[in-house]
């Protein structure tokens, strides 16, 4: 079945290829009974888990060589919808040759990375992402019952929300991968602060350790800084120069400078900026910009607060820089 007759037409790209193959045709879909792994000297462990914030449901079916604790064969069961059946699919390859310990390691930033046709971008929706969260449940849950403890002995991870299990590491890794900016685009992502809202910003019915306000805030600035310090090392070490960047790598660049050095003191009197294009000549690399609220139509803007953000950039990119304001 091809992906529009699938999906529909409006959301032909929204799911990678891998993601409609195995919609259709799942390689580890079907069940392994007990008889059969005992014939073969092995362990059979079944394990379920249902996500309440979504319906879907999933059953894991892992065969263990006990003397290696090696899960040499995995099937699974999938009720749900079609991004669930494609990500079970791939967490179960995912487990195939692992030791459980190993096994508990795998999250579902690995079976939504897993899922992708290129490293870039997202195999599903933001809305369907939340399907991926399960293989780390139902994982945690075949663990704990092979080794005779409980599941949540293995959680590692900082539980932010506690309705759809999403933990700390997930949303900043989500946040970076996925450039949110967002708490709505979060949520669309990994169903966080979806459902009982507590987990959003202080007040909620709930008090939290971790808030999605405060994880966005501080993971938006921890990306500004290794903008900045990817800027500033290949600026020093001379392997990547602005004028060789491309247009995508030179605007990111130049926001970066902007954000850390110029925009606080914009901002401060009211105003803001924007890079509008950036094109080569001959002689300059020209940087358009628009400036925003107070600054639009400041007498400074044309001269002393024009030459503070071209000297900046200047200095920290590259000396062919030229801005032109818009």
């Amino acid at each position: 079945m091809a992906k529009a007759d699938i999906l529909g037409e409006s959301l032909w790209d929204a799911y990678s290829d891998k993601v409609t193959t195995l919609m259709n045709n799942p390689l580890h879909q079907g069940e392994i009974f007990e008889a059969d792994a005992q014939a073969r000297g092995h362990k059979l462990i079944v394990a379920d888990f249902g996500a309440e914030s979504c319906g879907d449901a999933v059953r894991l079916y892992w065969e263990i060589d006990s003397k290696t604790d090696t899960i040499v064969n995995s099937k699974f069961k999938s009720f749900g919808c079609g991004t669930a059946i494609a990500s079970s699919d791939v967490m179960t390859e995912l487990c195939i040759g692992k030791t459980v310990k190993e096994a508990v390691k795998i999250t579902n930033i690995d079976v939504e990375m897993a899922l992708r046709d290129d490293p870039e971008t997202p195999a599903v929706p933001p809305q369907k992402m939340h399907c991926s969260v399960m293989a780390y449940d139902v994982i945690k849950k075949a663990a704990g019952l092979y080794m005779g403890v409980d599941s949540e002995s293995f959680e590692e991870e900082i539980i932010v929300c506690e309705c759809a299990r999403v933990s700390l590491k997930t949303l900043q890794e989500v946040i970076k991968l996925n450039d949110l900016t967002t708490i709505e685009q979060i949520t669309d992502y990994t169903k966080a602060g979806g459902f009982c809202k507590s987990c959003i910003k202080p007040g909620g019915h709930e008090e939290r350790e971790y808030y999605l306000v405060d994880i966005l805030r501080d993971t938006r600035r921890e990306m500004d800084e290794e903008k900045m310090k990817a800027a500033a090392d290949a600026s020093a070490s001379g392997e990547s120069k602005f004028e060789d960047m491309t247009l995508v790598q030179q605007i990111k660049a130049v926001d970066a400078i902007i954000d850390d050095s110029v925009r606080q003191f914009l901002v401060m009197d009211g105003g803001d900026m924007e890079v509008i294009d950036i094109k080569p000549t001959d002689e300059y690399i020209d940087i358009y910009i628009r400036y925003l609220g107070a600054c639009n139509g400041c007498a400074s803007s044309a001269t002393g607060t024009l030459y503070a953000i071209e000297s900046t950039l200047k200095e920290k990119l590259s000396s062919n820089i030229r801005v032109l304001p818009i």
